[in-house]
């Protein structure tokens, strides 16, 4: 949502643009339409937006990220408001008890997905992904496949030696960054690094070099950039001003599947004919998808995926899990460094279960179960800084209402979670990072992060639609950590500094000022 962000400098352009040739009587007309149409349902308060833009110019003024604007938005309207950004018409949730409501008591009803902007359906096939799907057969083929055939515990564990080897190549890079540079590692590029070279050996059952991974890396963030909004998603009127763009789009798009096509091809060979490729492991994503019959209800005229879809399926698997990885890895980081009593005492649980860093004896999986405190630190980490700052946009599949108001079939229905894993009334003291508060002594302070058994924290969004990867995400994420804290002592960049907490948003939210470390080789 916050890329929104990114069409800032041009949406006066756009309006100047509409005024010069003339569309404003176009506007107008549009307008009467529209007003006849919205004032047969009733829908949460909003600001009154201008003819044919909407809300889009009010967005643009305040000259603010997109959930600063939602915040004040918030104060004013309360937990449940309208905007309409141009076409689009987006109702904000902000609320647990909405929340509850919406994905988990009425699931079914908010499972699906809105319509996508026309760059991002060049990149997902039409809806072919598990997130984007709407929801029907096409989304239950494609998520029971995910779900059953990969990320099941079983499954899980058989890579469990891909997870031990990213976890030594971090280390490694951390060792040798700190020697090169006066004890100082960025922690957000090696974090990601890690967390990509899990996921690229998963996907594709392929060992890759270095070298390998970063270009990969770099392609699947070129789609990610190419993906940011552009003012025609939200005005199409405007779609003939970007033709340069829709060009580069689809450039974009070629340059991806010459890419990995290549590696999807690489692989069937392996499965065709074991032992032609020595770097080929046992099994991966790709393999689950080679032969995956998609529901016949869906009316698909092919039952398996073309290469096109396998790209763009092999591409989630690997955006969905990197960035929200490192993300959390680098949040996590700066409040040990600001938390050095954190630090110390997630320190003394490693060495209690394991022994400290130099004593040869890594963290391993089954470590982590034993480790309470860990996963106090961790779900903590997760409810102050979730990866993101809107869960991925949810629409009903039929009108219904909520709170009272009318909820349209073609309306965004927008998830704001930083409020709710914030609200007072729901957590003491929340600004304050405390892995306490989900100890076993907590009681009722502690939270279920799938929101079943009541909302408090949703980080991989709540219902029909949670993200799949969550129980992947949460093991890369405790045994990242654990290992970084028994290897070594992590402190501010600058001695007696305070971290700064600033946040931006870019595919996640990330801190504003990359967070620059010092670590110090555990002794001991």
């Amino acid at each position: 949502m916050d890329t929104l962000n990114s069409a800032n400098t041009t949406v006066f352009t756009v309006v100047a643009a509409l005024v010069v040739s003339g569309l404003i009587l176009l506007a107008l007309q549009m307008k009467k339409k529209s007003d006849r149409r919205w004032r047969r349902i009733n829908l949460p308060p909003g600001p009154r937006g201008w003819p044919v833009v909407g809300n889009l110019f009010q967005f643009a003024s305040s000259k603010k990220p997109f959930f600063e604007y939602v915040d004040e938005l918030r104060a004013k309207y309360g937990p449940i408001f309208t905007l309409r950004m141009g076409t689009r018409t987006m109702i904000i949730l902000s609320d647990a008890s909405l929340v509850q409501e919406a994905l988990i008591e009425r699931g079914p009803i908010f499972a699906s997905r809105p319509r996508e902007n026309p760059t991002r359906a060049v990149f997902s096939c039409n809806k072919f992904t598990v997130n984007a799907a709407v929801y029907g057969p096409v989304w239950r083929s494609l998520r029971r496949n995910m779900v059953q055939n990969m990320l099941g515990p079983a499954r899980l564990r058989e890579f469990r030696a891909v997870r031990d080897s990213a976890m030594d190549r971090l280390v490694g890079r951390l060792r040798a960054e700190a020697e090169a540079n006066g004890g100082s590692v960025g922690v957000l590029r090696n974090a990601r690094f890690a967390a990509f070279c899990i996921l690229l050996e998963m996907c594709f059952g392929l060992e890759m070099d270095e070298e390998t991974v970063e270009r990969t890396d770099e392609m699947m963030k070129k789609v990610l950039l190419t993906l940011d909004p552009r003012i025609d998603d939200y005005l199409p009127i405007l779609s003939p001003f970007f033709s340069k763009q829709r060009r580069r789009a689809l450039e974009v798009r070629k340059q991806q599947l010459d890419y990995i096509v290549p590696l999807i091809r690489r692989r069937k060979t392996a499965v065709e004919t074991p032992g032609s490729d020595s770097t080929a492991m046992p099994f991966s994503y790709l393999d689950t998808l080679f032969d995956l019959k998609v529901d016949p209800a869906s009316g698909r005229k092919t039952a398996v995926p073309t290469e096109a879809e396998l790209v763009t399926l092999c591409s989630e698997f690997l955006n969905g899990g990197t960035d929200t990885t490192g993300t959390a890895i680098e949040w996590g980081v700066a409040q040990l460094i600001a938390n050095p009593h954190v630090q110390s005492k997630l320190y003394e649980e490693i060495r209690s279960t394991v022994g400290g860093g130099v004593d040869g004896k890594r963290v391993d999986e089954k470590d982590v179960e034993k480790m309470p405190y860990l996963h106090a630190v961790v779900k903590e980490l997760l409810r102050k800084h979730p990866p993101t700052y809107f869960s991925l946009t949810h629409a009903v599949t039929e009108p219904t209402k909520l709170a009272g108001y009318d909820i349209p079939t073609d309306a965004n229905v927008e998830i704001y979670l930083p409020p709710i894993s914030v609200d007072p009334n729901l957590w003491s003291d929340p600004e304050k990072f405390d892995p306490d508060r989900h100890t076993a002594a907590a009681g009722k302070e502690d939270a279920d992060v799938t929101g079943v058994r009541g909302v408090k924290m949703i980080p991989f969004g709540a219902g029909r639609r949670i993200c799949p990867g969550l129980a992947m995400a949460t093991v890369h994420v405790h045994l990242m950590l654990a290992r970084m804290v028994q290897e070594f002592e992590w402190r501010a960049y600058r001695p007696d500094s305070k971290i700064d907490f600033a946040a931006k948003s870019e595919f996640t939210v990330v801190m504003k000022n990359p967070l620059v470390a010092l670590i110090m080789p555990r002794k001991a």
